[in-house]
Protein backbone atom coordinates (compact mmCIF):
# COMPACT_ATOMS: atom_id res chain seq x y z
CA UNK A 1 0.00 0.00 0.00
CA UNK A 2 2.91 2.49 0.81
CA UNK A 3 4.13 1.78 -2.56
CA UNK A 4 1.70 2.09 -4.49
CA UNK A 5 0.64 5.29 -2.93
CA UNK A 6 4.36 6.73 -3.32
CA UNK A 7 3.64 5.99 -7.33
CA UNK A 8 0.29 8.41 -6.76
CA UNK A 9 -1.52 4.70 -7.27
CA UNK A 10 -5.19 4.17 -5.56
CA UNK A 11 -4.06 2.42 -2.02
CA UNK A 12 -6.75 -0.61 -2.87
CA UNK A 13 -5.71 -3.62 -4.02
CA UNK A 14 -8.20 -3.68 -6.27
CA UNK A 15 -7.76 0.04 -7.27
CA UNK A 16 -4.00 -0.89 -7.73
CA UNK A 17 -4.69 -3.65 -9.92
CA UNK A 18 -7.23 -2.23 -12.03
CA UNK A 19 -5.13 0.97 -12.73
CA UNK A 20 -1.68 -1.31 -13.48
CA UNK A 21 -3.94 -3.51 -15.95
CA UNK A 22 -2.96 -6.60 -13.86
CA UNK A 23 -3.56 -10.17 -15.45
CA UNK A 24 -4.73 -11.62 -12.30
CA UNK A 25 -7.09 -9.07 -10.51
CA UNK A 26 -8.24 -8.59 -7.27
CA UNK A 27 -11.59 -11.17 -6.38
CA UNK A 28 -14.55 -8.85 -5.79
CA UNK A 29 -16.45 -11.44 -3.74
CA UNK A 30 -13.94 -11.60 -0.88
CA UNK A 31 -15.92 -8.95 1.40
CA UNK A 32 -18.92 -11.54 2.13
CA UNK A 33 -16.52 -13.95 2.92
CA UNK A 34 -14.11 -12.10 5.08
CA UNK A 35 -17.45 -11.48 7.07
CA UNK A 36 -18.58 -15.04 7.01
CA UNK A 37 -14.79 -16.98 8.44
CA UNK A 38 -13.26 -14.05 9.80
CA UNK A 39 -15.73 -12.11 11.98
CA UNK A 40 -17.72 -13.48 14.94
CA UNK A 41 -21.31 -14.67 13.78
CA UNK A 42 -24.42 -14.40 16.37
CA UNK A 43 -25.49 -17.82 17.78
CA UNK A 44 -28.89 -18.79 16.24
CA UNK A 45 -30.72 -22.18 16.43
CA UNK A 46 -30.01 -22.98 12.93
CA UNK A 47 -26.40 -22.60 13.20
CA UNK A 48 -26.18 -24.65 16.76
CA UNK A 49 -25.88 -21.53 19.39
CA UNK A 50 -21.80 -20.97 17.58
CA UNK A 51 -20.20 -17.73 17.17
CA UNK A 52 -17.49 -19.01 14.34
CA UNK A 53 -17.94 -20.30 11.15
CA UNK A 54 -15.35 -22.62 10.71
CA UNK A 55 -14.32 -24.42 7.43
CA UNK A 56 -16.21 -27.26 7.96
CA UNK A 57 -19.57 -25.42 8.67
CA UNK A 58 -19.14 -24.46 4.51
CA UNK A 59 -16.42 -26.24 2.35
CA UNK A 60 -17.48 -24.79 -0.32
CA UNK A 61 -17.22 -21.31 0.81
CA UNK A 62 -13.59 -22.17 2.63
CA UNK A 63 -12.76 -22.85 -1.11
CA UNK A 64 -13.64 -19.60 -2.38
CA UNK A 65 -12.12 -18.05 0.66
CA UNK A 66 -8.69 -19.94 0.05
CA UNK A 67 -8.58 -18.84 -3.39
CA UNK A 68 -9.69 -15.46 -2.95
CA UNK A 69 -6.53 -15.24 -0.31
CA UNK A 70 -4.07 -16.70 -2.93
CA UNK A 71 -5.35 -14.04 -5.63
CA UNK A 72 -4.31 -11.61 -3.24
CA UNK A 73 -0.99 -12.76 -2.91
CA UNK A 74 -0.71 -13.28 -6.63
CA UNK A 75 -2.03 -9.36 -7.17
CA UNK A 76 0.51 -8.10 -4.63
CA UNK A 77 2.89 -9.84 -6.08
CA UNK A 78 2.30 -8.62 -9.92
CA UNK A 79 2.42 -5.25 -8.16
CA UNK A 80 5.62 -5.86 -6.78
CA UNK A 81 7.17 -6.59 -10.30
CA UNK A 82 5.10 -3.71 -12.27
CA UNK A 83 6.79 -1.37 -9.61
CA UNK A 84 10.53 -3.28 -9.05
CA UNK A 85 12.31 -0.32 -11.36
CA UNK A 86 10.51 2.53 -8.84
CA UNK A 87 11.80 1.66 -5.38
CA UNK A 88 10.54 3.23 -2.43
CA UNK A 89 13.79 5.35 -1.01
CA UNK A 90 15.07 3.78 2.55
CA UNK A 91 14.33 7.45 4.04
CA UNK A 92 10.58 6.82 3.18
CA UNK A 93 10.55 3.77 4.52
CA UNK A 94 12.01 4.84 7.68
CA UNK A 95 9.47 7.49 8.02
CA UNK A 96 6.76 4.71 7.68
CA UNK A 97 8.56 2.95 10.66
CA UNK A 98 8.00 6.14 12.16
CA UNK A 99 4.54 6.86 11.34
CA UNK A 100 3.71 2.94 12.82
CA UNK A 101 5.91 4.10 16.15
CA UNK A 102 3.37 7.41 16.79
CA UNK A 103 0.00 5.00 15.31
CA UNK A 104 0.89 2.01 18.16
CA UNK A 105 2.18 4.74 20.92
CA UNK A 106 -1.43 5.96 20.46
CA UNK A 107 -2.69 9.22 22.17
CA UNK A 108 -4.75 9.02 25.69
CA UNK A 109 -8.49 10.45 25.72
CA UNK A 110 -10.56 11.16 28.87
CA UNK A 111 -13.14 8.56 28.93
CA UNK A 112 -15.03 9.46 31.92
CA UNK A 113 -15.04 13.14 29.86
CA UNK A 114 -16.46 11.25 26.52
CA UNK A 115 -19.10 9.60 27.78
CA UNK A 116 -20.76 12.60 29.89
CA UNK A 117 -20.28 14.67 26.80
CA UNK A 118 -22.36 11.95 24.87
CA UNK A 119 -24.80 12.09 27.59
CA UNK A 120 -24.81 15.79 27.74
CA UNK A 121 -25.34 16.10 24.11
CA UNK A 122 -28.50 13.70 23.71
CA UNK A 123 -29.65 15.80 27.00
CA UNK A 124 -29.57 18.72 24.47
CA UNK A 125 -30.58 17.68 21.40
CA UNK A 126 -33.98 16.54 23.07
CA UNK A 127 -34.44 20.15 24.53
CA UNK A 128 -33.80 21.42 21.09
CA UNK A 129 -36.09 19.31 19.17
CA UNK A 130 -38.96 19.50 21.63
CA UNK A 131 -38.84 23.22 20.97
CA UNK A 132 -38.75 23.15 17.15
CA UNK A 133 -40.99 20.83 17.25
CA UNK A 134 -43.34 23.34 19.90
CA UNK A 135 -42.91 26.24 17.16
CA UNK A 136 -43.34 24.49 14.35
CA UNK A 137 -45.44 21.48 14.64
CA UNK A 138 -43.60 19.54 12.36
CA UNK A 139 -43.74 15.87 13.19
CA UNK A 140 -39.78 15.93 12.25
CA UNK A 141 -37.89 19.54 12.43
CA UNK A 142 -34.69 17.72 11.50
CA UNK A 143 -36.07 16.95 8.65
CA UNK A 144 -35.21 19.08 5.16
CA UNK A 145 -38.14 18.75 3.32
CA UNK A 146 -40.36 19.73 6.35
CA UNK A 147 -38.65 22.82 7.38
CA UNK A 148 -38.54 23.99 3.59
CA UNK A 149 -41.96 23.10 3.83
CA UNK A 150 -42.11 25.30 6.79
CA UNK A 151 -40.50 28.45 5.92
CA UNK A 152 -42.26 28.38 2.59
CA UNK A 153 -45.23 28.34 4.66
CA UNK A 154 -43.78 31.54 6.54
CA UNK A 155 -43.39 33.30 2.79
CA UNK A 156 -39.17 32.07 2.95
CA UNK A 157 -38.25 29.83 0.14
CA UNK A 158 -34.89 28.89 0.29
CA UNK A 159 -33.14 25.82 -2.32
CA UNK A 160 -30.68 25.29 0.50
CA UNK A 161 -30.31 24.65 4.18
CA UNK A 162 -26.74 25.19 4.25
CA UNK A 163 -25.10 26.14 7.19
CA UNK A 164 -23.88 29.26 5.77
CA UNK A 165 -27.24 30.16 4.02
CA UNK A 166 -28.82 29.33 7.79
CA UNK A 167 -26.88 31.86 9.19
CA UNK A 168 -27.42 34.63 6.51
CA UNK A 169 -31.64 33.88 7.15
CA UNK A 170 -31.15 34.13 11.07
CA UNK A 171 -29.49 37.45 10.20
CA UNK A 172 -32.48 38.80 8.05
CA UNK A 173 -35.65 37.40 10.12
CA UNK A 174 -36.70 37.83 13.69
CA UNK A 175 -39.28 36.04 15.62
CA UNK A 176 -40.07 32.43 15.98
CA UNK A 177 -38.42 32.24 12.33
CA UNK A 178 -35.22 33.47 13.40
CA UNK A 179 -35.51 31.41 16.47
CA UNK A 180 -36.40 27.97 14.72
CA UNK A 181 -33.25 28.39 12.54
CA UNK A 182 -31.15 29.20 15.23
CA UNK A 183 -31.77 26.19 16.92
CA UNK A 184 -31.53 24.27 13.62
CA UNK A 185 -28.05 25.71 13.67
CA UNK A 186 -27.29 24.21 17.08
CA UNK A 187 -28.93 21.18 15.95
CA UNK A 188 -26.60 20.76 13.19
CA UNK A 189 -23.43 20.88 15.30
CA UNK A 190 -22.12 17.49 14.61
CA UNK A 191 -19.92 17.50 17.94
CA UNK A 192 -21.51 14.18 19.25
CA UNK A 193 -19.91 12.36 16.64
CA UNK A 194 -16.22 12.69 17.42
CA UNK A 195 -17.05 12.08 21.33
CA UNK A 196 -18.63 8.58 19.73
CA UNK A 197 -15.90 8.11 17.52
CA UNK A 198 -13.33 8.44 20.33
CA UNK A 199 -15.50 6.38 22.44
CA UNK A 200 -15.51 3.57 19.93
CA UNK A 201 -11.92 4.16 18.54
CA UNK A 202 -10.17 4.14 22.26
CA UNK A 203 -8.27 0.69 23.90
CA UNK A 204 -8.93 -0.99 27.03
CA UNK A 205 -6.15 1.52 28.54
CA UNK A 206 -8.22 4.71 27.06
CA UNK A 207 -5.59 5.28 24.36
CA UNK A 208 -7.06 5.62 20.67
CA UNK A 209 -4.35 3.94 18.16
CA UNK A 210 -3.83 4.16 14.38
CA UNK A 211 -5.31 7.60 13.73
CA UNK A 212 -2.73 8.56 10.96
CA UNK A 213 -2.80 7.07 7.38
CA UNK A 214 0.54 6.85 6.26
CA UNK A 215 0.47 8.92 2.66
CA UNK A 216 -3.07 9.52 2.90
CA UNK A 217 -2.63 11.88 0.51
CA UNK A 218 -1.09 10.93 -2.58
CA UNK A 219 -0.23 13.33 -4.11
CA UNK A 220 2.40 15.10 -1.76
CA UNK A 221 2.40 12.01 0.29
CA UNK A 222 0.66 14.25 3.15
CA UNK A 223 -1.05 12.35 6.25
CA UNK A 224 -4.26 11.57 6.31
CA UNK A 225 -6.66 11.10 9.28
CA UNK A 226 -9.05 8.10 10.34
CA UNK A 227 -10.91 6.99 13.00
CA UNK A 228 -11.25 10.05 15.45
CA UNK A 229 -9.81 12.60 12.62
CA UNK A 230 -7.47 15.09 14.59
CA UNK A 231 -6.97 16.90 10.88
CA UNK A 232 -10.24 18.46 11.27
CA UNK A 233 -10.84 19.09 14.61
CA UNK A 234 -13.16 22.36 15.50
CA UNK A 235 -10.96 25.05 16.82
CA UNK A 236 -11.95 26.57 20.31
CA UNK A 237 -12.11 30.31 21.23
CA UNK A 238 -13.62 29.58 24.99
CA UNK A 239 -12.22 31.88 27.14
CA UNK A 240 -13.22 29.61 30.18
CA UNK A 241 -12.07 26.59 28.44
CA UNK A 242 -10.55 24.54 31.65
CA UNK A 243 -13.98 25.57 33.79
CA UNK A 244 -16.40 24.65 30.67
CA UNK A 245 -14.09 21.38 30.77
CA UNK A 246 -14.60 20.74 34.37
CA UNK A 247 -18.54 21.36 34.30
CA UNK A 248 -19.04 18.62 31.81
CA UNK A 249 -16.63 16.11 33.07
CA UNK A 250 -18.71 16.67 36.46
CA UNK A 251 -21.92 16.48 34.19
CA UNK A 252 -23.07 19.55 36.17
CA UNK A 253 -25.82 20.08 33.37
CA UNK A 254 -27.30 23.06 35.53
CA UNK A 255 -23.99 25.10 35.52
CA UNK A 256 -23.95 23.98 31.60
CA UNK A 257 -27.30 25.71 30.81
CA UNK A 258 -26.71 28.89 32.80
CA UNK A 259 -23.59 29.89 31.77
CA UNK A 260 -23.89 28.75 27.87
CA UNK A 261 -26.57 29.59 25.25
CA UNK A 262 -25.46 26.90 23.18
CA UNK A 263 -24.85 23.82 24.44
CA UNK A 264 -23.66 22.07 20.73
CA UNK A 265 -21.52 24.70 20.28
CA UNK A 266 -19.67 24.26 23.57
CA UNK A 267 -18.94 20.76 23.24
CA UNK A 268 -17.96 21.28 19.96
CA UNK A 269 -14.95 23.40 21.51
CA UNK A 270 -14.16 21.39 23.86
CA UNK A 271 -13.64 18.12 21.19
CA UNK A 272 -9.80 18.68 21.41
CA UNK A 273 -9.63 19.00 25.36
CA UNK A 274 -10.70 15.30 25.50
CA UNK A 275 -6.57 14.32 24.36
CA UNK A 276 -4.98 14.20 27.52
CA UNK A 277 -1.32 12.95 28.77
CA UNK A 278 -1.09 10.00 30.60
CA UNK A 279 -0.61 11.12 34.43
CA UNK A 280 2.67 12.83 35.51
CA UNK A 281 3.10 14.25 32.24
CA UNK A 282 2.06 17.23 30.31
CA UNK A 283 1.10 17.74 25.77
CA UNK A 284 4.03 20.19 24.36
CA UNK A 285 2.27 20.96 21.21
CA UNK A 286 4.55 22.99 18.68
CA UNK A 287 4.35 24.08 15.24
CA UNK A 288 5.67 25.65 12.24
CA UNK A 289 4.93 29.73 11.71
CA UNK A 290 3.64 30.00 8.05
CA UNK A 291 5.81 26.79 6.92
CA UNK A 292 4.03 26.83 3.31
CA UNK A 293 4.62 30.61 2.98
CA UNK A 294 8.27 30.12 4.11
CA UNK A 295 8.56 27.25 1.36
CA UNK A 296 7.23 28.99 -1.82
CA UNK A 297 9.71 32.13 -1.12
CA UNK A 298 12.47 29.91 -0.57
CA UNK A 299 11.49 27.75 -3.91
CA UNK A 300 10.82 31.45 -6.29
CA UNK A 301 13.34 33.21 -4.49
CA UNK A 302 10.94 35.65 -3.33
CA UNK A 303 13.47 37.72 -0.96
CA UNK A 304 11.66 40.29 0.39
CA UNK A 305 9.53 37.58 1.88
CA UNK A 306 12.65 35.50 3.23
CA UNK A 307 14.28 38.95 4.93
CA UNK A 308 10.22 39.53 6.90
CA UNK A 309 10.76 35.70 8.48
CA UNK A 310 14.73 37.03 8.83
CA UNK A 311 13.68 39.44 10.86
CA UNK A 312 11.22 37.65 12.78
CA UNK A 313 8.55 39.74 11.23
CA UNK A 314 4.50 39.24 10.59
CA UNK A 315 4.51 38.41 6.79
CA UNK A 316 0.76 39.48 7.05
CA UNK A 317 1.53 42.88 7.82
CA UNK A 318 4.81 42.98 5.59
CA UNK A 319 2.35 41.88 2.63
CA UNK A 320 0.02 44.13 2.80
CA UNK A 321 3.02 46.99 3.06
CA UNK A 322 4.16 45.36 0.05
CA UNK A 323 0.76 45.32 -2.03
CA UNK A 324 -0.31 48.89 -0.32
CA UNK A 325 3.24 51.06 -0.90
CA UNK A 326 2.60 51.95 3.12
CA UNK A 327 4.17 50.62 6.56
CA UNK A 328 1.26 48.16 8.18
CA UNK A 329 1.48 47.56 11.86
CA UNK A 330 -0.57 44.89 13.92
CA UNK A 331 -2.76 46.74 15.76
CA UNK A 332 -0.79 50.05 14.75
CA UNK A 333 -0.26 52.22 11.89
CA UNK A 334 -2.86 51.17 9.00
CA UNK A 335 -3.42 48.01 10.85
CA UNK A 336 -6.54 47.70 9.43
CA UNK A 337 -5.02 46.76 5.96
CA UNK A 338 -3.66 43.68 7.78
CA UNK A 339 -6.59 41.38 7.03
CA UNK A 340 -6.36 42.55 3.31
CA UNK A 341 -2.62 41.13 3.47
CA UNK A 342 -3.52 38.01 5.62
CA UNK A 343 -6.15 36.82 3.28
CA UNK A 344 -4.21 37.37 0.00
CA UNK A 345 -1.33 35.56 1.59
CA UNK A 346 -4.04 32.70 2.35
CA UNK A 347 -5.85 32.63 -0.86
CA UNK A 348 -3.30 33.88 -3.55
CA UNK A 349 -0.74 31.72 -3.46
CA UNK A 350 -1.00 29.20 -5.59
CA UNK A 351 -2.56 31.07 -8.60
CA UNK A 352 -6.25 31.77 -6.48
CA UNK A 353 -7.83 34.55 -8.31
CA UNK A 354 -11.09 36.50 -7.02
CA UNK A 355 -13.11 33.00 -6.44
CA UNK A 356 -10.44 31.77 -3.98
CA UNK A 357 -10.01 35.12 -2.32
CA UNK A 358 -14.72 34.95 -1.52
CA UNK A 359 -13.75 30.55 -1.06
CA UNK A 360 -11.19 31.72 1.86
CA UNK A 361 -14.20 34.28 3.09
CA UNK A 362 -13.23 36.99 1.78
CA UNK A 363 -16.56 38.96 1.61
CA UNK A 364 -17.50 37.35 5.48
CA UNK A 365 -14.40 39.78 6.71
CA UNK A 366 -15.40 43.02 5.41
CA UNK A 367 -14.11 43.20 2.07
CA UNK A 368 -16.12 44.59 -1.16
CA UNK A 369 -16.93 42.46 -4.20
CA UNK A 370 -14.66 45.51 -6.15
CA UNK A 371 -12.02 45.56 -4.12
CA UNK A 372 -11.50 41.43 -5.05
CA UNK A 373 -9.22 42.04 -8.41
CA UNK A 374 -7.33 44.70 -7.78
CA UNK A 375 -6.35 42.20 -4.70
CA UNK A 376 -5.27 39.95 -6.49
CA UNK A 377 -3.26 42.16 -9.12
CA UNK A 378 -1.83 43.91 -5.91
CA UNK A 379 -0.44 40.50 -4.21
CA UNK A 380 1.03 39.49 -7.63
CA UNK A 381 2.49 42.57 -8.37
CA UNK A 382 4.49 42.31 -5.12
CA UNK A 383 5.45 38.49 -5.74
CA UNK A 384 6.38 38.80 -9.51
CA UNK A 385 9.04 35.94 -8.41
CA UNK A 386 6.60 33.27 -7.15
CA UNK A 387 4.27 33.65 -10.04
CA UNK A 388 7.16 33.34 -12.72
CA UNK A 389 7.63 30.54 -10.37
CA UNK A 390 4.39 29.32 -11.25
CA UNK A 391 4.44 29.33 -14.88
CA UNK A 392 8.03 28.03 -15.12
CA UNK A 393 6.96 24.77 -13.67
CA UNK A 394 4.15 24.82 -15.85
CA UNK A 395 6.48 25.21 -18.98
CA UNK A 396 8.63 22.06 -17.45
CA UNK A 397 5.93 19.59 -17.13
CA UNK A 398 4.66 20.40 -20.37
CA UNK A 399 8.11 20.02 -21.64
CA UNK A 400 8.72 16.88 -19.79
CA UNK A 401 5.47 15.37 -21.04
CA UNK A 402 5.71 16.58 -24.84
CA UNK A 403 9.88 16.30 -25.23
CA UNK A 404 10.80 13.21 -22.92
CA UNK A 405 13.62 15.40 -21.44
CA UNK A 406 14.17 16.17 -18.14
CA UNK A 407 13.38 20.00 -16.91
CA UNK A 408 15.53 21.31 -13.60
CA UNK A 409 13.43 24.71 -12.17
CA UNK A 410 14.55 25.74 -9.00
CA UNK A 411 16.31 22.50 -7.68
CA UNK A 412 13.12 20.70 -8.73
CA UNK A 413 13.41 18.30 -11.40
CA UNK A 414 10.56 17.51 -13.82
CA UNK A 415 11.19 13.66 -16.05
CA UNK A 416 8.41 10.92 -17.74
CA UNK A 417 9.69 6.94 -17.41
CA UNK A 418 7.51 4.20 -18.33
CA UNK A 419 4.09 6.44 -18.39
CA UNK A 420 4.53 8.79 -15.31
CA UNK A 421 5.56 11.94 -14.83
CA UNK A 422 8.20 12.35 -11.69
CA UNK A 423 8.44 15.50 -9.46
CA UNK A 424 12.34 14.81 -7.73
CA UNK A 425 12.18 17.50 -4.75
CA UNK A 426 15.20 18.81 -3.17
CA UNK A 427 14.58 15.63 -0.24
CA UNK A 428 15.10 13.40 -2.88
CA UNK A 429 11.51 12.29 -2.94
CA UNK A 430 9.30 11.90 -5.49
CA UNK A 431 5.97 13.02 -6.50
CA UNK A 432 4.08 10.91 -9.20
CA UNK A 433 1.47 11.54 -11.60
CA UNK A 434 -0.23 8.23 -13.51
CA UNK A 435 -0.45 8.41 -17.11
CA UNK A 436 0.14 11.87 -18.03
CA UNK A 437 -1.21 13.90 -21.50
CA UNK A 438 -1.40 17.09 -23.06
CA UNK A 439 -4.74 18.34 -24.33
CA UNK A 440 -7.13 21.38 -24.00
CA UNK A 441 -8.71 23.33 -21.52
CA UNK A 442 -11.84 24.97 -21.38
CA UNK A 443 -10.47 27.90 -22.74
CA UNK A 444 -8.96 26.45 -25.68
CA UNK A 445 -5.69 26.70 -24.54
CA UNK A 446 -3.11 23.72 -23.45
CA UNK A 447 -3.10 21.79 -20.66
CA UNK A 448 -1.77 18.91 -18.53
CA UNK A 449 -4.17 15.70 -17.47
CA UNK A 450 -3.36 13.21 -15.52
CA UNK A 451 -5.13 10.15 -13.91
CA UNK A 452 -5.79 10.39 -9.84
CA UNK A 453 -8.62 10.52 -6.91
CA UNK A 454 -10.37 13.50 -7.87
CA UNK A 455 -12.76 15.41 -6.20
CA UNK A 456 -15.56 12.48 -6.56
CA UNK A 457 -13.41 10.43 -4.31
CA UNK A 458 -13.17 8.14 -7.38
CA UNK A 459 -10.23 7.17 -10.20
CA UNK A 460 -10.51 9.39 -12.99
CA UNK A 461 -8.23 11.63 -15.05
CA UNK A 462 -7.65 15.02 -13.50
CA UNK A 463 -6.65 18.50 -15.13
CA UNK A 464 -3.64 20.59 -13.70
CA UNK A 465 -1.27 23.36 -14.33
CA UNK A 466 1.62 25.15 -12.81
CA UNK A 467 0.23 26.81 -9.78
CA UNK A 468 -1.21 23.67 -9.11
CA UNK A 469 1.89 21.66 -9.71
CA UNK A 470 3.72 24.12 -7.22
CA UNK A 471 0.70 24.00 -4.54
CA UNK A 472 1.87 20.37 -4.67
CA UNK A 473 5.28 20.93 -4.58
CA UNK A 474 5.19 23.07 -1.82
CA UNK A 475 2.94 21.36 0.68
CA UNK A 476 5.26 18.01 -0.25
CA UNK A 477 8.48 19.61 1.11
CA UNK A 478 6.55 20.81 3.76
CA UNK A 479 5.47 17.92 4.55
CA UNK A 480 9.42 16.36 4.21
CA UNK A 481 10.28 19.23 6.79
CA UNK A 482 7.76 17.80 9.32
CA UNK A 483 8.76 14.32 8.77
CA UNK A 484 12.64 15.95 9.70
CA UNK A 485 11.68 17.51 12.77
CA UNK A 486 9.67 14.24 13.73
CA UNK A 487 12.95 12.15 12.93
CA UNK A 488 14.80 14.73 15.23
CA UNK A 489 12.17 14.25 17.83
CA UNK A 490 12.08 10.25 17.69
CA UNK A 491 12.93 10.06 21.51
CA UNK A 492 10.27 11.96 22.39
CA UNK A 493 7.30 10.40 22.75
CA UNK A 494 5.64 11.94 19.79
CA UNK A 495 1.66 10.93 20.46
CA UNK A 496 0.31 13.03 17.51
CA UNK A 497 0.64 15.30 14.50
CA UNK A 498 -1.87 17.70 12.86
CA UNK A 499 -1.14 19.84 9.26
CA UNK A 500 2.59 21.69 10.71
CA UNK A 501 2.09 20.84 14.31
CA UNK A 502 3.58 18.20 16.23
CA UNK A 503 1.91 16.59 20.16
CA UNK A 504 4.54 14.88 22.15
CA UNK A 505 3.51 13.59 26.00
CA UNK A 506 6.80 14.13 28.17
CA UNK A 507 7.41 14.91 32.09
CA UNK A 508 7.79 18.52 33.16
CA UNK A 509 10.98 18.62 33.06
CA UNK A 510 11.01 19.23 29.36
CA UNK A 511 11.96 22.28 27.74
CA UNK A 512 9.80 23.88 25.41
CA UNK A 513 12.49 26.66 23.83
CA UNK A 514 14.81 23.21 23.27
CA UNK A 515 11.91 21.50 22.00
CA UNK A 516 11.23 24.52 19.37
CA UNK A 517 14.62 25.29 18.50
CA UNK A 518 15.36 21.38 17.66
CA UNK A 519 11.55 21.40 15.23
CA UNK A 520 13.21 24.29 13.59
CA UNK A 521 16.18 22.77 12.57
CA UNK A 522 16.47 23.06 8.46
CA UNK A 523 17.52 19.83 6.55
CA UNK A 524 20.30 19.45 5.09
CA UNK A 525 18.97 19.70 1.16
CA UNK A 526 17.31 23.38 1.72
CA UNK A 527 19.81 25.81 2.79
CA UNK A 528 18.72 29.16 2.53
CA UNK A 529 15.44 28.14 3.79
CA UNK A 530 14.30 30.27 7.45
CA UNK A 531 12.36 27.95 9.70
CA UNK A 532 10.46 28.70 13.14
CA UNK A 533 8.58 27.14 15.55
CA UNK A 534 6.24 28.11 18.18
CA UNK A 535 4.96 25.88 21.08
CA UNK A 536 3.12 25.77 24.21
CA UNK A 537 2.55 23.40 27.20
CA UNK A 538 -0.83 22.10 28.33
CA UNK A 539 -2.79 19.61 30.68
CA UNK A 540 -5.03 19.13 27.62
CA UNK A 541 -5.25 19.39 23.66
CA UNK A 542 -6.24 22.79 22.44
CA UNK A 543 -5.55 25.53 20.36
CA UNK A 544 -3.27 27.96 22.14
Amino acid sequence: MVWTAYMGLPLSLEGAGAVLGLEKQKLTEGKDLIRYFSVPCNPTKSNGGRTRNLPEHDPEKWQQYKTYNIRDVETEMQIRERLAKFPVLDEVWDEYHLDQEINDRGIRVDMPFVKQAIAIDALSRGRLTAAMKELTNLENPNSVSQMKGWLACKGLATDTLGKKAVAAMIDETDGDISEVLSLRQQLAKSSVKKYQAMENAACGDDRCRGMFQFYGANRTGRFAGRLVQMQNLPQNHMADLAEARALVRDGNTDALDMLFDDIPDMLSQLIRTTFIPKDGCKFYVADFSAIEARVIAWFAGEDWRTQVFRAGGDIYCASASQMFKVPVEKHGVNGHLRQKGKIAELALGYGGSVGALKAMGALEMGLNEEELQPLVNAWRQSNPHIVRFWWDVDTAVKKAIKERQPYMVKGVKFFCQSGMLFILLPSGRILAYVKPRIGENRFGGESVTYEGVGGTKKWERIESYGPKFVENIVQATSRDILMYAMKTLRCCSIVAHVHDEIIIEAEPQLSLDVLCEQMARVPPWAKGLILRADGYVCDFYKKD
